[in-house]
C-alpha cells in the first residue's frame, strides 16, 4: 500500500480504527502501570507495516501530529514556571543542566566509539540527557510525592531541561547542517539571530501591549477564549516555520507571550486534554513509521545505550545530588526518576529527520530506547522506595559526610526539644508560634527552603530535612522530645516517620493533622496519641465564635 492511500476506503475509518486499537493498547497498558505513550507507539507499530500491515503513514495523520507536538510546546510555555526554579535554588538548575552536560558528553563518545557518524551521534546524545515530564509527573502524581523534596526537586531539574530542549530545537532547526563554507555558515548564524531577535521583540510587544487587552475583551467567552489560545498557537508556529526557525519554537513562544496573562491556568487545563488528544497521533506515526529492518546494524548500540539511560544516567545525578550536599535517599530516588528518554526526544530526532539531518534508522533507534525505557523505568520510579532498602548499604559513597544545609538550617545549641513539628506551613507554625508562647521548646523540620527562611526571620531553630528520610531522623534529638507533631497530610510519610522514630528509640507521644478524610483511617492504623483535624477543629471553633456573636446581637435586639 503507497502512503497516503486508505485501506478502510477512507481517513475517517482509518482514525476509528487507530482510536479503537489506541483504546485497547491504554487498557492493557494501565493493566500492567505502564504510560500510555507506550501503548501508542506499540498500537503504531501493530496496526502499521511492521505487523497487521492496516494503517501506513499519511499527510493527514502527520499533521495531526505536528498540530499536538505545537499545542504540547505551547502548553510547556504557557506553563513555564521560574518561580519554582528559584524556590529551590541552584539544585534545579545543577541537576538539570548537570544531566544534559554529563550525559550528552558520554552519550557522544559511546555513539562515535559504536560506529554511528557525527552529526546522528549529536542527536542521539541530546536524545539521552531528557527525561520525559508525562511519565515523571504522572508517576509521582499517583504515588503523592509532587509535594515531597524529591518531587519537587525532579519537577525543577525537568523545567530546566525543558528550556534546554527547547533551545535545542531552535539551533538545530534553523541550521542547514549541509553547509561546507565558513563564511556560508556565518551568515546563517547571523539570520537565525536576527530573526530569532525580530519575532521575540515583536512577541514581547504583542503580549504586553496587545494580547492583555484582546484577551480581556473575549474572556466573557469560554469557548472564544480557548479558540484564541489554539489559533495564535498555530499562527505564531506558522510564522516562525516561514522565517525559517521552525513550527515548535513558535507554538513555545506563543505560550510564554500568554504565560504572564491572568488567563494562564484557564488556558491549560482546558487545552491539555486536547494536547493529549493530539499527541496520540504523534505517537502513533511514530509506531507506524518504525523500521524494524533498519535497527538490525544498531543492536549493539541500542543495548549499550539502554542501560546507559537505565543505569548511568541515574548514577550522574546522584552523583550531582551528593556533590551538592543531599542525602543518599534522596540522590537516589531523584535519580531513578531520570531513569528514560523524554517525549522530546522523540519530537527533537523526528524533527531532524524532517530537516534530513539523520535517517529513519537514527529515528527508530532513538523510539526503540524510549520504548524499553519507558517501560523499565516506570517500576524503578513505582517501586524506588524497594529499590533503596535493596540498595542502601552501597549508596554512602554518593553522600558527602558534610551534608547540605542549604543556608537555611538554624539549629540552636540546645539538644533537648520540647516538641520537634514535622511540616512547617501555615498549620504548622500557628501550632509551634502558640506552644513556643506557653514556654515550650520548639524544632522544626520541613523539606522547603522558602518556609525555612521564613522560621529564621522569628528566630525559630529549624531544619532542613524530610519526615521521609530515615538517616535524617537519625539525626534529631528525639531521645530526649516528649512531642513529635507531624502537619504533614499524607499517610505514607507519617508511616514511614513514626516507623523512624521507633528505631530511634523515641518514647515520647506522637501528634497527626488529618486534612482529608480519605486518610483516617491510615492514620488511626498508625496508632497516634493524639489525631488533630485542622479544617473540623477550625470550623467549629469558629461557629462558637459565630455562636456567640449571634447570641449577643439577638439579646442585644431584643432589649
Amino acid at each position: 500500500m503507497t502512503e497516503g492511500s486508505f485501506m478502510f476506503g477512507n481517513l475517517f475509518n482509518e482514525l476509528a480504527i487507530l482510536l479503537m486499537f489506541s483504546i485497547l493498547f491504554g487498557f492493557i497498558a494501565v493493566r500492567l502501570y505502564q504510560p500510555l505513550i507506550l501503548a501508542f507507539i506499540a498500537a503504531g507499530i501493530f496496526l502499521g507495516p511492521n505487523v497487521l500491515g492496516w494503517i501506513s503513514a499519511s499527510a493527514e495523520i502527520d499533521l495531526l501530529a505536528k498540530i499536538g507536538v505545537t499545542l504540547l510546546l505551547f502548553i510547556v510555555g504557557l506553563k513555564l514556571d521560574f518561580y519554582l526554579i528559584r524556590s529551590l535554588g541552584i539544585i534545579s538548575i545543577a541537576t538539570g543542566l548537570g544531566q544534559v552536560i554529563f550525559t550528552s558528553a558520554m552519550g557522544y563518545g559511546l555513539c562515535i566509539a559504536l560506529g554511528l557518524n557525527p552529526i546522528a551521534a549529536i542527536y542521539v546524545a541530546v536524545a539521552l540527557t531528557f527525561s520525559s515530564t508525562i511519565i515523571i509527573v504522572k508517576l509521582l502524581s499517583d504515588k503523592n510525592e509532587i509535594d515531597t523534596l524529591h518531587g519537587r526537586i525532579a519537577i525543577g531539574y525537568l523545567i530546566v531541561q525543558d528550556i534546554v530542549v527547547i533551545i535545542a530545537i531552535v539551533i538545530l532547526s534553523s541550521l542547514h547542517l549541509g553547509m561546507t563554507s565558513h563564511l556560508a555558515l556565518s551568515v546563517e548564524i547571523f539570520s537565525l539571530a536576527a530573526k530569532g531577535i525580530g519575532i521575540l521583540t515583536v512577541v514581547a510587544l504583542l503580549a504586553r501591549f496587545v494580547l492583555p487587552k484582546i484577551m480581556h475583551r473575549i474572556a466573557k467567552s469560554r469557548e472564544l477564549l480557548i479558540l484564541f489560545a489554539i489559533t495564535w498557537a498555530i499562527v505564531l508556529a506558522g510564522a516562525a516555520d516561514f522565517l525559517g526557525l521552525s513550527k515548535e519554537v513558535g507554538g513555545f513562544l506563543a505560550g510564554v507571550s500568554l504565560a504572564s496573562t491572568h488567563y494562564r491556568d484557564a488556558l491549560t487545563s482546558r487545552l491539555e486534554t486536547l494536547r493529549n488528544f493530539l499527541l496520540l497521533f504523534f505517537f502513533l506515526d511514530l509506531g507506524i513509521k518504525l523500521q524494524f529492518s533498519a535497527l538490525y546494524g544498531h543492536v549493539l548500540l541500542a543495548t549499550v545505550l539502554i542501560i546507559f539511560v537505565l543505569i548511568i544516567k541515574p548514577l550522574i545525578m546522584m552523583i550531582i545530588m551528593g556533590v551538592m550536599g543531599y542525602r543518599k535517599r534522596t540522590g537516589f530516588i531523584v535519580g531513578l526518576t531520570s531513569a528514560q528518554i523524554s517525549e522530546f526526544s522523540l519530537i527533537f530526532v523526528a524533527l531532524g529527520q524532517n530537516l534530513k539531518h539523520i535517517d529513519a534508522s537514527i529515528v527508530g533507534l532513538v523510539t526503540f530506547i524510549g520504548i524499553a525505557t519507558f517501560a523499565l523505568s516506570t517500576y524503578m520510579i513505582l517501586y524506588s522506595h524497594t529499590l533503596y532498602s535493596w540498595f542502601f548499604p552501597l549508596l554512602t559513597m554518593f553522600e558527602r559526610k558534610k551534608l547540605l544545609n542549604h543556608d537555611v538550617d538554624l539549629v540552636h545549641d540546645q539538644k533537648n526539644y520540647d516538641a520537634i513539628v514535622f511540616g512547617i506551613g501555615r498549620y504548622g507554625q500557628m501550632i509551634a508560634k502558640i506552644l513556643r508562647e506557653s514556654g515550650l521548646t520548639i524544632l522544626g523540620v520541613d523539606f522547603d527552603p522558602q518556609k525555612i527562611r521564613a522560621w529564621k526571620k522569628n528566630n525559630f531553630p529549624v531544619r532542613f530535612g524530610d519526615a521521609e528520610d530515615m538517616e535524617f531522623t537519625k539525626t534529631l534529638p528525639v531521645q530526649h522530645t516528649k512531642w513529635v507533631i507531624s502537619t504533614i497530610p499524607k499517610n505514607e510519610p507519617n508511616q514511614i516517620l513514626m516507623k523512624s522514630l521507633k528505631e530511634n528509640n523515641f518514647s515520647g507521644k506522637v501528634v497527626l493533622s488529618v486534612f482529608d478524610s480519605k486518610e483516617l483511617s491510615g492514620m488511626q492504623k498508625i496508632n497516634p496519641d493524639l489525631i488533630l483535624f485542622p479544617y473540623k477543629d477550625a470550623a467549629a471553633k469558629a461557629a462558637q465564635r459565630l455562636a456567640k456573636l449571634i447570641g449577643f446581637n439577638t439579646t442585644t435586639n431584643s432589649r
